[in-house]
């Protein structure tokens, strides 16, 4: 098994940190706090860090001072939150090299979406991310990402079907290939629980790509990419 990504938050404001690390807990990573940049000193010295985040409550010269020593070739990315106005610090903490620099206040799931981009980009397990037409799955952590701002978690066993509809896009799939590839949890649930799984699944994606075809099984049908 790959080793967790580990971010560190620091002097990020209590709310957002909170959220923030329950988001991004949730899909995989380590998270690590420290209060005071003074408490970063000894988190970063550590090493195993693979992005920062460095809260508006540190001075911008307090974050470039860790951007400029623990930043830079083989170490962690950096992310700089600051306050709209900060226009020249937010241009100098990218002139020294910070990986991106956001706006309080802040959308956690924006900012767990750069952090995501940053790891990809770094190599590290990125997660598998399925577009339809009102959410957003992620595989590796299976999460449903509503674009409501709703969070679904799937099942072992819906994610298991998904996986099985995924391969096999357009094709019809009878209840003998689904029981065979993707079984019930419930070891006493047959044939006739089929129908349910599939629209519990619909329901919790809110998709209607997976269609039932009378008589023959069902079939996944990946949406059509808007182009805006």
């Amino acid at each position: 098994m790959a080793a967790r990504s580990v971010i560190a938050l620091v002097s990020v404001a209590e709310v957002v940190a909170g959220d923030l690390a329950d988001h991004l807990e949730r899909r995989g990573h380590d998270v690590r706090a420290a209060r005071q940049p003074w408490e970063a000193e000894s988190l970063l010295s550590a090493k195993g860090i693979d992005v920062v985040v460095v809260g508006d409550s540190v001075s911008q010269a307090e974050g470039r001072d860790l951007l400029r020593r623990f930043g830079g070739e083989g170490g962690p990315d950096f992310i700089l939150i600051c306050r709209p106005a900060d226009l020249v610090d937010k241009v100098l903490a990218l002139e020294l090299g910070a990986a991106d620099v956001v706006e309080s206040p802040l959308n956690v799931r924006e900012l767990a979406a750069r952090i995501g981009g940053l790891l990809a980009r770094r190599g590290r397990a990125a997660g598998e991310l399925i577009v339809l037409e009102n959410a957003t799955v992620d595989l590796r952590s299976a999460m449903v990402m509503h674009r409501s701002g709703a969070e679904d978690q799937l099942s072992p066993g819906q994610v298991a079907l998904l996986k099985l509809f995924l391969a096999s896009p357009r094709k019809v799939l009878t209840r003998d290939d689904i029981i065979a590839a993707a079984p019930a949890e419930n070891a006493d649930a047959f044939d006739r629980s089929i129908d349910s799984r599939i629209v519990r699944l619909r329901r919790k994606l809110d998709t209607e790509t997976i269609t039932t075809i009378r008589g023959a099984g069902y079939r996944f049908d990946p949406p059509t990419q808007r182009v805006d």
